[in-house]
């Protein structure tokens, strides 16, 4: 597990550095580790190494992997579509969930999270490109959204998440992330909670970082071709 420790002090450092590249403190963003597909034994060897948060696309893969690392004090990310017959185990277990794109989703989970947990972290996802073959939520439907998830007893808004198409070009990979950016002004002029910024992979981080984003997702780099 030489390679986890090593690849997280590089990326670590790689992120510090373009933050203050982009003007920004350099502890501005946080890295998620994207863990999916990962063994349990790579987590415990990037938690070794003093990272916190990381990130399961699949529910019943996550749990497994929270059941295992009991007792490490690590912060869970559901970052997958969320299915409604998924919901409870999810508030049980999680941290933060990303990809909330219905009011009915976000009202379950508020009220299936234990409330000895307290608040389960939400951001809101954006199909910020309008594919149809992706979830998310237009930009239209946002306001609208946020004020109603902002109201859930259990929940506590966060931010906003993207997807967007990948694009090569370091100006045009930086376009989506400003428009999901200025979203996440507007609702803070309306008076909602908007500290995070959930965007930026492997391929468009540094464009992510420099507009703005908080937590970046990152797992091959990280943890090595997915099994």
């Amino acid at each position: 597990m030489i390679g986890v420790t090593e690849n997280l002090a590089l990326i670590k450092d790689l992120l510090a550095f373009l933050a203050v590249e982009a003007e920004r403190e350099p502890g501005a963003v946080k890295l998620l580790a994207v863990s999916k597909k990962h063994p349990v034994s790579m987590v415990l060897a990037a938690a070794k190494a003093g990272q916190r948060d990381f990130g399961e696309n699949f529910v019943q893969e996550g749990l497994a992997k929270i059941d295992q690392t009991r007792g490490e004090n690590l912060i869970w990310h559901f970052i997958g579509h969320l299915q409604a017959n998924k919901t409870r185990v999810v508030a049980e277990n999680f941290d933060w969930v990303h990809t909330i794109d219905q009011l009915k989703t976000a009202r379950r989970l508020s009220e299936q999270r234990p409330e000895a947990l307290g608040p389960l972290n939400i951001c809101l996802q954006i199909n910020v490109d309008g594919e149809g073959s992706k979830s998310g939520i237009s930009p239209d439907a946002l306001p609208d959204l946020a004020a109603s998830v902002a109201e859930l007893p259990r929940l506590a808004l966060r931010g906003l998440m993207c997807l967007p198409i990948a694009r090569l070009d370091f100006e045009a990979q930086r376009e989506p992330f400003a428009r999901l950016r200025k979203m996440a002004e507007s609702l803070r002029d309306h008076g909602l909670v908007t500290d995070t910024l959930s965007m930026g992979m492997s391929g468009d981080f540094r464009a992510a970082i420099y507009e703005g984003s908080t937590i970046v997702r990152i797992g091959t780099a990280l943890f090595g071709p997915r099994q």
